[in-house]
């Protein structure tokens, strides 16, 4: 399909596949980009140009478009009401008691020389492993082992 017969399928159909979606959906955003998602598949597709069978094609996926999109929907609800969020009240003391642990934390981190810093951060905070700090940093695991080792020793010394 060339770009010139694109546009005449896309000048005749857009408006009725985005209406069908709408009347599916109630959500005219949703419509819309449903229909352009549903054109830009077609255009990926390169499929023949024949106006009667390119509306059927661009009208089952809009639907299987709107369709994937639903579930994808109902499997966010379903996860939402299953998380709970129990947010409590701290009390003041509570409230001071995190704060000076904060302080510390933060004074314990400032603390250690920058390579056990850097390591330890790119562990806890970014969640890498070892071997993937090592990479990152180009060092050996077992220089990235020492460092992490003495960096929790100094950490766990400071804020005992």
């Amino acid at each position: 399909m060339t770009a010139q017969e694109f546009k005449l399928v896309f000048d005749e159909y857009f408006d009725a596949i985005r209406r069908y979606i709408y009347y599916r959906s109630g959500d005219r955003e949703l419509a819309t980009d449903i229909a352009q998602e549903a054109f830009m598949k077609l255009w990926e597709k390169q499929v023949a140009y024949q106006p009667k069978e390119n509306s059927g094609l661009l009208y089952k996926m809009a639907s299987d478009l709107f369709v994937s999109r639903y579930r994808h929907q109902q499997v966010e609800w379903e996860y939402q009401k299953k998380l709970k969020l129990d947010f409590t009240e701290e009390s003041p003391d509570e409230q001071l008691e995190y704060d000076e642990l904060k302080s510390r934390y933060e004074e314990a981190l400032a603390g250690l020389s920058d390579k056990q810093r850097t390591v330890f951060l790119m562990s806890r905070l970014d969640g890498l492993k070892y071997h993937e700090i090592a990479e990152r940093l180009e060092l050996s695991v077992k220089a990235v082992e020492k460092r992490m080792s003495a960096a929790l020793s100094q950490l766990k010394m400071k804020l005992s």
